[in-house]
């Protein structure tokens, strides 16, 4: 495409909603570069083909974290999408938009437009749910959402009432007014099939004369007008292409390549990017800090009936699920693995939920390096309860380690590395624990296998709590918004603090990060950000 007006840099969850929305007038013409290839695989269409994914570098970035002390050392795995659809096309599908309060957070540290109003609204532009209240839930948007109904195992039943037992509240609906509770998760699943950004947006936008969408084409570089970025070089089939932008370049590459991308074009911490020879254009020393993310672990437990490791375990039951989901689109195949979870409070006293649960009627208690075996599960009948973190303090970065654009960032998490952290993890873990030994999931578990009985004590289950928890695929604000350039790399309006022609779209603008999944607030940032893209070039 020649003289393109807009350049939209990743087609991941936010990128591909910006494509379609400002090509749906016809008035502009847009060009999106895609570093990965087609999303069109059997492993990325099938709901439960995460399990695959998870560890393909053909999809998949296969990022790997520095050793973290907060984790006992280990390194993390940091998968991010490398395909169209971004990580929408290879993550669990849960769309849980976050807490209100998360948005007017955003709207009171300096960022008008982006409140809870706002983006609620953005949220009801996108989803077509089937849940909820017509008032608060879009029902006519492109995004279909699936909840799981005969494929709900009935071991997820017996949690919901130990929970209740608790005196946990039955939600029908976290994305509608109250979030607290448990209940069945939202997927973004239609047809059987994984609804990614993709699928939902990109792909009917494609038809299109005047969107053009270029994959296997890694972007290394900007270009510049004195202080206005103009275009973007690419290298392509082992050729270095450049490409100029007529009004504006977004950078939509996701919570690790954004950053990244900004820092080898010289915008970034000064001292940094001296040290690696790199011409620094804007001394910003936000670019890739800031770093959130959500860490997680599960308490795994033997079943004395049956569960999902009895239908996916044997070669008969992969046989049956495989042609059940092949001719009917239905099965253990067809929807994820967490498909109930809730949002708690650790203590009374806090106004809005900070913890996220997981419930499996899965288990993989057996390692199985260099895979994520949700294919493969345990021989014997098992289930795991899981929960994360909703508002870390801990704070990590994201910074490159060379001027040399294909090779990996270093990313260092600090994960666990504030104390309230460490505290939140240990009074959840007690609060799981009580749910299993709660009636009526208490009569279904012969044994807790992870971490065990006999790791009781408070300093034992924060070692084993830094032993086994990790990420749980949720970075962001690296590229945070705020109205001070010192404390930040983006304004309101998106726009790279500093130059004109840029802006950052996608999760690294997140002031702080959401209370739940975060694919669900990148798609309607991605939506808010394009009204803010069309009024600005009206």
């Amino acid at each position: 495409m020649d003289n393109p007006d807009f350049i939209i840099i990743g087609a991941g969850s936010s990128g591909c909603v910006m494509a379609e929305r400002l090509s749906a007038s016809g008035r502009h013409k847009v060009l999106v570069l895609e570093a990965g290839g087609d999303d069109r695989r059997f492993f990325v269409q099938m709901p439960l083909g995460y399990g695959k994914t998870f560890f393909d570098p053909k999809v998949n970035w296969m990022y790997r974290a520095e050793p973290d002390e907060g984790l006992a050392g280990n390194v993390d795995h940091w998968p991010r999408g490398r395909v169209l659809g971004g990580s929408s096309s290879i993550n669990a599908m849960v769309w849980v938009r976050g807490h209100r309060a998360d948005f007017d957070d955003w709207r009171d540290a300096g960022n008008p437009g982006w409140g809870a109003d706002e983006m609620c609204s953005a949220f009801r532009d996108v989803e077509c749910a089937i849940v909820g209240d017509d008032s608060l839930r879009g029902r006519k948007g492109p995004l279909n959402l699936f909840v799981p109904g005969k494929t709900t195992h009935h071991l997820t039943r017996k949690w919901f009432e130990s929970a209740q037992a608790l005196g946990l509240p039955l939600n029908p609906d976290f994305n509608g007014e109250s979030q607290e509770g448990v209940g069945l998760f939202e997927f973004t699943i239609h047809g059987g099939r994984r609804l990614s950004a993709a699928r939902a947006f990109l792909r009917p936008a494609m038809k299109r004369p005047n969107l053009r969408v270029i994959t296997g084409a890694q972007v290394t570089g900007l270009t510049f007008d004195g202080g206005r970025v103009t275009g973007v070089t690419y290298t392509r089939k082992g050729r270095k292409q450049t490409v100029s932008a007529g009004r504006e370049v977004i950078l939509s590459g996701g919570s690790v390549n954004s950053p990244q991308l900004l820092q080898l074009a010289g915008i970034g911490p000064a001292r940094h990017l001296k040290d690696l020879g790199i011409n620094v254009r804007i001394d910003n020393p936000n670019v890739g800090r800031n770093l959130e993310d959500h860490i997680g672990i599960n308490y795994t437990y033997r079943a004395n009936c049956p569960t999902i490791n009895q239908q996916l375990g044997p070669w008969w039951g992969k046989l049956s699920a495989g042609l059940h989901y092949l001719l009917l689109r239905d099965g253990p195949l067809s929807v994820s693995l967490n498909q109930a979870g809730g949002f708690i409070r650790t203590s009374p006293d806090r106004v809005r939920p900070n913890m996220q649960l997981y419930f499996q009627a899965f288990s993989t208690v057996i390692p199985r390096p260099g895979e994520r075996p949700i294919l493969s599960p345990d021989p014997w009948p098992g289930f795991s309860i899981g929960w994360s973190n909703c508002r870390p303090k801990s704070r990590g970065e994201i910074m490159i380690r060379s001027a040399d654009p294909s090779q990996a960032p270093r990313i260092t998490p600090n994960a666990l590395s504030h104390e309230e952290d460490v505290a939140e993890m240990l009074a959840t873990g007690k609060i799981v624990r009580a749910m299993a030994a709660a009636r009526p999931l208490a009569d279904c578990i012969e044994a807790e296998l992870l971490p065990g009985p006999d790791i009781a004590s408070d300093e034992a289950l924060i070692d084993d709590i830094r032993h086994r928890s990790g990420t749980v695929y949720h970075p962001v604000a690296t590229c945070r918004m705020g109205p001070d350039p010192t404390t930040s790399v983006v304004d309101a309006r998106l726009r790279v603090h500093g130059l004109e022609g840029l802006r950052v779209v996608d999760c690294s603008i997140f002031p702080n990060i959401v209370t739940g999944n975060t694919n669900a607030a990148a798609i309607a940032t991605g939506w808010r950000a394009s009204e803010i893209v069309l009024q600005d070039n009206a």
